[in-house]
């Protein structure tokens, strides 16, 4: 009887090797080789499989035909439904994913009841929490009458088994795919084999009998959703839930759509009854913001297909330091050095003798480079302490030679901005329709030059009046 082979299978990015080493090869990390053996992991299929069978035909067809909609189901919480394109797909899988505490299994036992309430059958198993613990939440979110079918389990067999029975459900949410574990994988519960078999295994169940399925999945220190990347790969949807623990607010972030848009965000208010949908998203990242004080300019955003104003502060203070600090939090490190050098070089506004902090409020992140001019107007008015306008917007993406590019979205930008009441826009000159049937004043400077002008001139208007 021929021996066991066994592997060596890296715990952060799931490859597979020989022999035992100190660091991964492939992703660098070191002391994440764990020992497995390969009857039922990685480098290896079911053992029904191995012997050899002759191959059937499938059916070849074109690009051209009859497209069908993907079938929803359709939770009733707007955010939710907005995030992941418009409702649950049948058959589909999904991902969440984030940090411990932020709300993953309080949304999804609000979307559970939401269902449940509308005649779907939906099927709650956790593999963290007893029964107990998921009926005080049910309490403390007022759901504890809904239809929701419960259970506590983590052997993937026993679940498919028990959800086989009756009616298929519409949706199943398994909380989470890091506690499963199944018999066709001879390692412990969280390691990469066991992961990507039990998420293989509820995937083939969703795409067979048509049922929706979400798992839930822990993330790293980094931020990233744990275990084998191959996950991600396999779903249907990621959506990463965020949120900073001093905010009352979450985001639910879709990072991968295969029926939807990506780069979609839907917006929550943690209370102690649960999560409120908060329908304007701009309202809150503005509600408390200062008029008056210098160096806040309020940026016009866009989160997929929504436009979002958020403020972002900056704050230029003489350093007693050689180095000068550099603090930002909620925006590319290495976007704010690029717009210094810009403003030291093409404008001629010296920072090497200032620390400079910068923070985008409410604790919200911005990724899209349209932030460079925002930015740029709040770390000149910090610097020279005269305020912005308060009802003036600023996007735009500067270049390393100075110039202000165009941005996409002007338009959808413009009327947010508008509907929230701010009379002047200050963005990219393009010449198209960008300010078409807006009422706003719009300033459009060519290069960041004439922004710096246009700023330290306030002062000099102040003063003559």
């Amino acid at each position: 009887m021929a021996k066991p082979r066994v592997q060596f299978i890296c715990q952060n990015c799931g490859t597979a090797h020989a022999r035992w080493a100190g660091k991964c090869d492939a992703c660098g990390e070191w002391n994440t080789l764990v020992e497995e053996g390969t009857s039922g992991g990685i480098g290896s299929g079911p053992a029904g499989l191995r012997s050899s069978r002759k191959g059937r035909p499938v059916t070849l067809t074109t690009l051209s035909g009859e497209i069908e909609e993907a079938p929803r189901i359709i939770s009733g919480i707007g955010e939710l439904d907005r995030a992941t394109g418009g409702g649950f797909v049948r058959g589909s899988a999904l991902l969440v994913g984030g940090d411990p505490g932020i709300g993953k299994s309080t949304l999804l036992t609000q979307a559970a009841a939401a269902l449940a309430s509308r005649g779907h059958r939906i099927v709650y198993v956790s593999g963290e929490e007893a029964v107990a613990q998921i009926r005080l939440r049910a309490q403390r979110l007022g759901a504890a009458d809904t239809p929701v079918e419960l259970a506590a389990e983590t052997n993937v067999e026993d679940i498919l088994a028990t959800i086989a029975e009756g009616k298929r459900p519409d949706l199943v949410i398994l909380d989470s795919i890091q506690t499963l574990w199944t018999d066709m994988a001879d390692s412990a519960p969280g390691t990469v084999t066991q992961v990507r078999a039990a998420a293989q295994a509820m995937i083939r169940y969703a795409k067979s009998t048509g049922a929706a399925v979400v798992l839930v999945g822990h993330v790293t220190k980094e931020g990233q959703i744990a275990g084998p990347r191959v996950v991600e790969h396999m779903v249907d949807g990621v959506l990463y839930f965020e949120g900073e623990g001093g905010h009352h607010y979450r985001i639910l972030r879709t990072v991968k759509n295969r029926f939807g848009p990506t780069d979609e965000i839907g917006v929550f208010e943690m209370s102690d009854k649960g999560l409120r949908e908060v329908a304007n998203p701009s309202e809150l990242f503005l509600g408390e913001r200062s008029a008056k004080a210098p160096g806040a300019a309020v940026f016009a955003g866009m989160e997929g297909t929504r436009p979002v104003l958020v403020e972002i502060q900056a704050l230029v203070a003489p350093s007693p330091l050689g180095t000068p600090r550099r603090a930002v939090v909620g925006w590319d490190s290495a976007r704010l050095s690029m717009v210094l050098a810009v403003l030291e070089a093409h404008c001629g506004v010296r920072f090497a003798q200032h620390d400079v902090y910068l923070n985008v409020a409410g604790g919200y992140r911005i990724t899209e480079p349209a932030a460079d001019l925002a930015v740029a107007a709040a770390l000149v008015s910090s610097l020279t302490g005269l305020a912005l306008p308060a009802d003036c917007v600023y996007f735009g993406e500067i270049s390393l030679s100075g110039a202000i590019r165009p941005v996409a979205h002007a338009q959808q930008r413009l009327k947010e901005a508008e509907k929230l009441g701010f009379a002047q826009a200050v963005m990219p000159s393009a010449g198209d329709e960008q300010n078409g049937g807006s009422g706003q004043r719009a300033f459009q400077p060519a290069t960041l030059s004439d922004l710096v002008v246009r700023i330290a001139g306030s002062k000099r208007r102040d003063a003559d009046d």
